[in-house]
């Protein structure tokens, strides 16, 4: 098990073999085991995933901006699958500060904004709330910040 009050700050990059997915809308968006994941203190892990390990022609660059201490200005990505269009899906920075200089460009996902995420075969539960993003999988424990009343932490 890992605590998520366990994890550094500022955060931590880490590279992974597991197996990404993302799906949504019947479609595989990710299949991926080149990700990496970063683990910041009362944060589950976030996922950023390789641009050329997400399928093509599904992403189109969203609206708005946010900042990061750590990692810079995050831009933001819609999901366009058929007839459906999910918006902000995830964010990439594309300018990262030096010491997150090897995410520059991957995305990292929301897995509350699509039909499904996993990694390594374990389905994904999504961070409560609607900023950090985190995938929370069995062996990861929180208490987790996202959730009402945690955003001051």
């Amino acid at each position: 098990m890992e605590s998520v009050w366990d994890y550094p700050r500022p955060p931590r990059v880490e590279r992974i073999s597991a197996r990404v997915l993302v799906m949504h809308a019947g479609r595989t968006i990710v299949d991926s085991d080149r990700c990496w994941r970063v683990l910041e203190t009362s944060h589950p892990p976030v996922y950023y995933v390789p641009r050329e390990d997400i399928a093509d022609g599904v992403l189109e660059a969203g609206d708005g901006r946010s900042y990061c201490e750590f990692k810079g200005v995050a831009t933001y990505w819609d999901l366009v699958v058929g007839e459906s269009r999910v918006r902000q899906v995830g964010w990439s920075y594309e300018r990262p500060s030096p010491a997150y200089a090897e995410i520059v460009g991957a995305v990292a996902f929301y897995p509350s904004r699509v039909d499904e995420c996993r990694v390594a075969g374990v389905l994904v539960e999504p961070q409560e709330g609607d900023f950090y993003g985190g995938w929370i999988t069995p062996d990861i424990i929180g208490p987790f910040k996202g959730g009402p009343g945690t955003r001051g932490w």
